[in-house]
């Protein structure tokens, strides 16, 4: 195999403008964003315009024209490996950075160099013949050091030794994956261990907005429990479009980030800009800034409201240019499956911890402890921001930083902490999956679209 870098991802500047205003329980209005600017207009730390730095050996393209990078004073990132399709990241006990190529059905092993961490390092394929693999995740299963791999219709666990991954066991098989019925199948999934070796998956929706999913088995929409001694599903939460995104907070509840649903149709009986009354219509002004994303803690039983309830982020709803807050968020009727509330009141559902400007498309999200990722910095979380594919102008890529509130327990704004994927005319060179704190205090991001993994220091 040829040797692949893993590179800390420098995710493309995301505008943040539109998120709450500061704080970990702010709900503050903000005004619209193009999700275009170079410097932190969310709030958060100034950016500057950094160059990235590109060993030789991984110039080609799309780094074979200068490329510069938003990132707080002090930082730097360099293009510390090149891997196909790269997305979701894990630690090795031993030091090596796992990454999951889920067109190719591989997992790839990067092994940094021991005398230079920064220099490009080593890569092999350690699994092969996989189906759309990409979360993944360490523990230990009757004293022994195993490997959960998570593949789009099955969940396996390798036994793990130094040298690598060993005999593969079958934990769960025949997850929800392709369905011919499906508008907007959802097949890549996460997995996330619990202190007392519980697995959480997601079940991924097969729609944008079908009230389909709730009704299968299991259902669909849905974060899962496992039991690794037996393999048993059990339904943890509901009303979950696309949880990709799965980490346990530093008071050990466990938080998911989401990919809400497209071209929700105005959910109002009233005037939106010239039309009198466009209720149950699809408008592009609307769709731009509906839903916003979703940052949400997870307890058993909780209900995120999809496909019939959608977090509101505007502050006069339904308001043509209303400010916008992503902060303690209501739930509005969604007008094609809960038309004026008829099928489920949204106002008994509990607010939404944090709102993401709509059509981020957020994936990996990882909790930080404080120190970990700069001296100055308390504990957090890190999210990688896709970026949009029907919004204009686009919502940039990027990696963002929520600070974490231990009084209120809970994420406060999005910041802006990597960006630059993006051009002022929606023009982009990279976009973010994962991005993960390594063992060396940098952080290492996975690009998909340019084919990268970045190394990020804080300085």
């Amino acid at each position: 195999m040829p040797a692949a870098v893993l590179a800390v991802a420098v995710v493309a500047l995301v505008a943040l403008t539109g998120c709450g205003g500061g704080g970990s329980g702010g709900s503050t209005a903000a005004t619209r964003s193009s999700g275009t600017a170079t410097t932190a207009a969310d709030g958060g730390t100034p950016l500057a315009t950094t160059a990235l730095t590109v060993p030789a050996a991984n110039a080609s393209a799309p780094f074979d024209t200068p490329r510069e990078v938003q990132l707080p004073a002090g930082w730097e990132a360099s293009v510390w490996s090149r891997v196909d399709s790269p997305r979701f990241e894990t630690w090795t006990p031993e030091g090596g950075l796992l990454v999951s190529k889920t067109d190719q059905g591989s997992i790839v092993l990067l092994t940094p160099d021991a005398a230079n961490p920064a220099s490009p390092p080593r890569q092999a394929e350690v699994i092969r013949g996989l189906t759309q693999p990409q979360g993944m995740a360490f523990d230990t299963f009757h004293g022994n050091r195993v490997l959960y791999v998570i593949e789009s219709d099955r969940l396996d666990r390798y036994a793990w030794s130094a040298s690598g991954p060993g005999a593969r066991t079958t934990v769960v098989d025949h997850l929800p994956d392709l369905d011919p019925d499906g508008d907007d199948v959802h097949r890549w999934k996460s997995v996330v261990v619990a202190p007392d070796h519980t697995l959480y998956i997601p079940l991924p929706s097969s729609t944008n907005a079908g009230l389909a999913d709730e009704r299968m088995s299991p259902p669909r929409g849905t974060v899962a429990t496992v039991d690794p001694e037996t393999g048993k599903l059990g339904i943890f939460a509901k009303g979950i479009r696309n949880g990709e995104g799965l980490s346990f907070a530093p008071d050990g509840s466990l938080w998911t980030a989401v990919n809400n649903r497209d071209n929700i149709a105005y959910p109002f009986h009233r005037a939106y800009g010239d039309v009198s009354d466009p209720f149950g219509k699809v408008i592009q002004g609307y769709v731009d800034d509906h839903p916003p994303e979703e940052v949400a803690k997870l307890w058993r039983g909780r209900d995120l409201g999809w496909p019939t309830c959608n977090p509101e982020p505007d502050v006069d709803p339904g308001v043509a240019g209303s400010a916008l807050r992503y902060g303690d968020l209501p739930f509005t009727p969604d007008a094609q499956n809960n038309p004026g509330g008829t099928i489920r009141n949204c106002a008994r559902l509990a607010p939404l911890e944090r709102g993401i400007p709509a059509h981020s498309a957020p994936l990996g999200f990882h909790f930080v402890a404080a120190g970990k990722l700069g001296a100055d910095r308390g504990a957090g979380a890190v999210l990688a921001l896709h970026g949009s594919w029907n919004r204009q102008p686009p919502r940039a890529p990027a990696v963002v930083w929520m600070d974490w509130d231990a009084a209120k327990k809970t994420l406060g704004t999005a910041q802006t902490i990597i960006g630059g994927f993006q051009g002022a005319d929606g023009r982009r060179w990279g976009r973010p999956v994962d991005a993960v704190l390594g063992p060396d205090g940098a952080l290492y991001v996975s690009d998909g679209e340019a084919g990268a993994v970045y190394r990020v220091t804080t300085g």
